[in-house]
C-alpha cells in the first residue's frame, strides 16, 4: 500500500527530503540549548560571572535563531511536499477512474468515488505531513535527548525509561481500538454524500412531491451515524493526552524529588550534581515527553488516514477489464454490425445472464428499431457494439471484425452514443457539440443541429448558439436536450449510431422529421434506435423485438404485425391510445 501511494510524491520527492534534513538540524539545536542553558545557570549566574553569561547567551541567541529558521523551513518544505502529493494523488485516481470500463465504474458509486478524492486525500495529505515532519523530529529528539540525559546523570535517567511501556501499551490499545471505527466512518462518508447527491439533483422532483421532511430524515440518520461512530473513536483517542500528562507530571515530579536529594548528598564531593545540571535534565525530559507525545499525535493521524489510504488504493489497483489487443486495428472499415451466439451478464456470470443467445446480421447503412418492455435488455444489447462492456461468451462484429480486435478509442469514435440518460455540460451550447468534434467548423455545427431538429429553438436564444448551458442542461427542456444529444453524436460522423430512447421527450411531428433527415443526409450510416413508440421504429429496415433478454421476433413493421404477437399487442395498444387522445 505504502510503495503504491509513494509513486505520486514524484516531483515532490526534494522538499520531501530538504523536510527531514531541516528538522534533524532543528532537532539538534534544540538539544544542544539545555546544556548551555545548565552552563549558563553554574558558571555565569551562581558565581556572578557576566563575561560567561554574555558569551553563553550570546551562544544561546544564535542557536535559537537557527533553529527557529530551520523550524520555518522545515514547515515550508513539509507543507509543499505534502500538497503536491495530494495534488498527484487527486490526479492518479482521476485518470485511472478515467480508464475504468462501465462494469469497473459499478463497483464504486459516484459518492464514494468522490469521497475518496476530497476526505481520504485530504487525511492522507495530513498524515503525510506529519510523516515527514513531526515523525522524524519525535524519534531523533527522543534519542538525542536520552543520550544528553545519561551523560549527566544515568541513574536519574532511567525514570523515563519506566514511562516507555505505559505509553506504549497505552498507545496500542487506542490505535487497535480507534482504527475499526475510522474505517466504519469512512464508508459512512460515502453513503452521506450519495444522499446528498441524490438530493440535489432530484431537487425538483423532491419539491414537486412535498418530500423535504423525508429527505432532511434521511440526512439526518446518515448524519447522526457518522456523529456517533466519530465521537465513540474521539473518546477512544482523548485517552492519549491525559495518558502523556500523566507521565510527564510523573516525571517531573520524581526528578524534582531525586535531583533535589542528589544535589543536597552530593554537596562538597568531587563530582557533584549542580542546580543547572538539574534544570538540563528536566529540560530534556520535557523534550524525551513532548518528542512522545508528538509521535503519539502522529500514530492517531496515522490510525485515521490509514482507513483513508486503504480506500484510495483500491480505487489505484482496480484495473479496467477492457483491454486493448497486443495489435489493435486502427479502422474500422463499414458499419456492418453483426451478433454471433452472444450472452451477456454484467456480472460475468453465465447462470446470471440478461442477454440470451442473440444472433444478428446488421448490413451497413441499415436503420434497426428495437422495441421490448422495460427490462428487455434493449440497452445491454446496444452498449456491447462500442464495447463499453465485453460479451460473457459470443462475439459482436463491426466491419466484419470482433470488437475486441479494434483500438478502442477508434471503435468508439465511429460508434456515436446518444444514451438514455442524455448529459451536457456546464459551458455553452458550441463548446457541448464539439465533444462530438473539437475542431468542427461552425457550419458544420449548424448542419448538425438541423439534422437533429436543434437548430430553430437555438436561434430563438438571445445568444443562440454561445447561450450558455448550466450543469446538467437544468435551463433547457428535456426534448431541447435530447436534440443537443444527437446533434453532438452526428458531430463525430459515425459509421454506426445508436439513440438509446433518445427522442422519447420529443414530439411524433419532430421525431418523423429527426428520422427523415437520418434518411435523406446520413444514408451510409448504420442506424439502431431504440424507442417506446412504434411510430419512431415502424419505417426501419429491420424491426428488433426484445422480451425478457431474447429475440422474441424480427422483421419489418408489416411483417412483425403478422408474426409477432408481443409487437402486435404494443401497436394497437398505442393506436388505441393515440384515438382515445384525439
Amino acid at each position: 500500500m505504502i510503495k503504491k501511494l509513494m509513486k505520486s510524491i514524484r516531483e515532490y520527492k526534494l522538499p520531501s527530503i530538504l523536510a527531514p534534513i531541516s528538522v534533524t538540524l532543528e532537532v539538534v539545536l534544540e538539544v544542544i540549548i539545555p546544556m548551555l542553558m545548565g552552563k549558563l545557570i553554574d558558571d555565569g549566574i551562581n558565581n556572578g560571572n557576566m563575561k560567561n553569561i554574555l558569551l553563553i547567551g550570546g551562544a544561546l541567541t544564535v542557536l535559537c535563531v537557527f533553529s527557529l529558521l530551520f523550524g520555518a523551513l522545515s514547515g515550508n518544505f513539509a507543507a509543499k511536499a505534502s500538497a503536491g502529493f495530494a495534488a498527484n494523488l487527486r490526479k492518479d485516481m482521476y485518470y485511472k477512474v478515467q480508464e475504468y470500463s462501465f462494469s469497473n465504474i459499478d463497483k464504486f458509486s459516484t459518492a464514494s468515488i468522490v469521497t475518496r478524492l476530497t476526505t481520504d486525500v485530504t487525511n492522507v495529505q495530513n498524515a503525510y505531513q506529519m510523516i515527514i515532519r513531526v515523525a522524524v523530529r519525535s524519534p531523533i529528539m527522543l534519542i538525542f535527548s536520552l543520550f544528553m540525559a545519561f551523560g549527566i546523570n544515568s541513574e536519574l535517567s532511567l525514570i523515563f525509561l519506566m514511562c516507555a511501556p505505559v505509553l506504549g501499551i497505552g498507545l496500542y490499545i487506542i490505535m487497535t481500538k480507534a482504527h475499526p471505527i475510522f474505517e466504519r466512518v469512512f464508508k459512512t462518508y460515502d453513503k452521506l454524500n450519495s444522499v446528498v447527491q441524490e438530493n440535489l439533483y432530484g431537487i425538483r422532483v423532491v419539491k414537486s412531491f412535498v418530500r423535504e421532511e423525508h429527505e432532511e430524515h434521511k440526512f439526518n440518520k446518515v448524519s447522526e451515524s457518522i456523529y456517533k461512530d466519530f465521537s465513540k473513536a474521539e473518546k477512544i483517542l482523548a485517552f492519549n493526552a491525559p495518558l502523556m500528562q500523566s507521565c510527564i507530571y510523573v516525571c517531573m515530579l520524581l526528578l524534582s524529588w531525586f535531583g533535589a536529594k542528589i544535589i543536597i548528598s552530593t554537596a562538597g564531593t568531587p563530582s557533584p550534581m549542580t542546580t543547572g545540571q538539574l534544570i538540563s535534565l528536566i529540560s530534556y525530559t520535557m523534550q524525551i515527553l513532548m518528542s512522545l507525545m508528538m509521535f503519539s499525535m502522529v500514530l492517531v493521524m496515522i490510525t485515521i488516514s490509514r482507513a483513508s489510504a486503504e480506500r484510495i488504493v483500491e480505487i489505484l489497483d482496480e484495473e479496467s477489464d477492457l483491454h486493448n489487443p497486443t495489435e489493435p486495428v486502427f479502422s474500422v472499415e463499414n458499419g456492418d454490425v453483426r451478433f454471433e451466439n452472444v450472452n451477456f451478464s454484467y456480472a460475468g456470470d453465465e447462470n446470471k445472464l440478461c442477454l440470451y443467445d442473440v444472433n444478428l446480421d446488421i448490413k451497413s447503412g441499415e436503420t434497426v428499431g428495437i422495441i421490448g418492455g422495460t427490462g428487455a435488455s434493449k440497452t445491454s444489447l446496444v452498449q456491447l457494439i462500442p464495447r463499453l462492456y465485453d460479451t460473457t461468451t459470443g462475439k459482436v462484429m463491426v466491419g466484419d471484425r470482433d470488437v475486441r480486435e479494434y483500438d478502442i478509442e477508434v471503435l468508439r469514435n465511429e460508434v456515436a452514443v446518444v444514451l438514455q440518460k442524455n448529459v451536457l455540460f456546464s459551458g455553452t451550447i458550441k463548446e457541448n457539440l464539439r465533444w462530438g468534434n473539437e475542431n468542427a467548423t461552425d457550419e458544420e455545427l449548424v448542419r448538425v443541429c438541423k439534422l437533429a431538429q436543434a437548430d430553430e429553438f437555438i436561434r430563438s436564444f438571445p445568444d443562440g448558439y454561445d447561450t450558455y448551458i448550466e450543469q446538467g442542461g437544468t435551463n433547457v427542456s428535456g426534448g431541447q436536450k435530447q436534440r443537443l444529444c444527437i446533434a453532438r453524436a452526428l458531430l463525430k460522423k459515425p459509421k454506426i449510431l445508436i439513440l438509446d430512447d433518445s427522442t422519447s421527450a420529443v414530439d411524433t411531428k419532430t421525431d418523423a422529421l429527426i428520422r427523415k433527415a437520418f434518411k435523406e443526409e446520413i444514408p451510409d450510416t448504420t442506424k439502431f434506435i431504440i424507442a417506446q413508440r412504434i411510430s419512431s421504429v415502424e419505417d426501419a429496415d429491420k424491426i428488433i423485438v426484445l422480451e425478457g433478454g431474447k429475440i422474441s421476433g424480427m422483421g419489418t413493421h408489416e411483417e412483425l404485425l403478422q408474426s409477432n404477437d408481443i409487437y402486435k399487442e404494443v401497436y394497437y395498444s398505442q393506436q388505441k391510445g393515440g384515438m382515445t387522445n384525439e
